[in-house]
């Protein structure tokens, strides 16, 4: 794990290497698609246009076969969280760089924030009370255990995340200093790929645990309803 680099201080807030180029990475990324965004076609699109919409599409496509009734409810986030991690992870690739997600921090607060996630769109589907019943399914000595469930599937979307890409990185480095730069492109390559690979499954994983939680309350209603037939 490397030493996290303090580079200023905001009153008693100390700003890190890692916050810079995280929100450094989100300006960037607010302002590319901003600027390709703005002036869309519907007739006789450019090239720029075309690769975005095929993203979009791949990305609908991919929670279409997870969530088949309500792709376009979770595009946007999870959408969001497959193109901002793929480049970060990939951002260790340009010299004096490393990539945020190889801090901890950081892939604590993206787990808090899809566990957070989690829980909105499930109470957003039906209702306070009826995600909240889900819980006590098949029993209400399941709760505990329900509970449990959820803080340790998200300290292990944190610590997954983060030692992947920190051991990558490691790995790199190591590789370099051992056999120089005679190998520069098959590691630049594993790089890139594993990257990406561990984007698509932070992604992939938080898609689950939503849809988990948007089904299961939809199978406690549905059991409900039979109740009363």
């Amino acid at each position: 794990m490397e030493e996290i680099v303090t580079l200023f201080h905001i009153g008693p807030l100390a700003i890190s290497m890692t916050v810079v180029s995280t929100w450094g990475l989100m300006a960037v990324l607010g302002i590319l698609f901003a600027i390709s965004t703005a002036r869309l076609k519907v007739r006789n699109p450019g090239k720029g246009q075309v690769v975005l919409e095929s993203i979009v599409a791949a990305i609908e496509s991919a929670i279409a076969d997870m969530m088949p009734d309500r792709p376009r409810l979770l595009v946007p986030f999870v959408g969001t969280l497959w193109v901002f991690l793929a480049c970060a992870n990939l951002i260790g690739l340009i010299p004096e760089l490393h990539s945020p997600t190889g801090d901890l921090s950081l892939t604590a607060a993206l787990a808090v924030l899809v566990f957070c996630s989690v829980h909105w769109f499930g109470i957003r589907s039906d209702g306070l009370l009826s995600y909240l019943r889900h819980y006590m399914a098949p029993s209400p000595i399941m709760v505990p255990f329900h509970i449990v469930s959820e803080f340790s599937r998200t300290i292990a979307l944190a610590v997954r995340l983060f030692g992947n890409i920190a051991s990558l990185e490691m790995a790199a480095l190591l590789v370099l200093i051992v056999a120089g730069f005679l190998v520069p492109v098959p590691i630049l390559v594993l790089h890139v790929i594993e990257a990406l690979v561990q984007a698509y499954i932070f992604g992939m994983l938080s898609l689950v645990y939503i849809a988990g939680g948007i089904q299961s309350q939809q199978q406690t209603q549905e059991k409900k309803e039979e109740g009363k037939t």
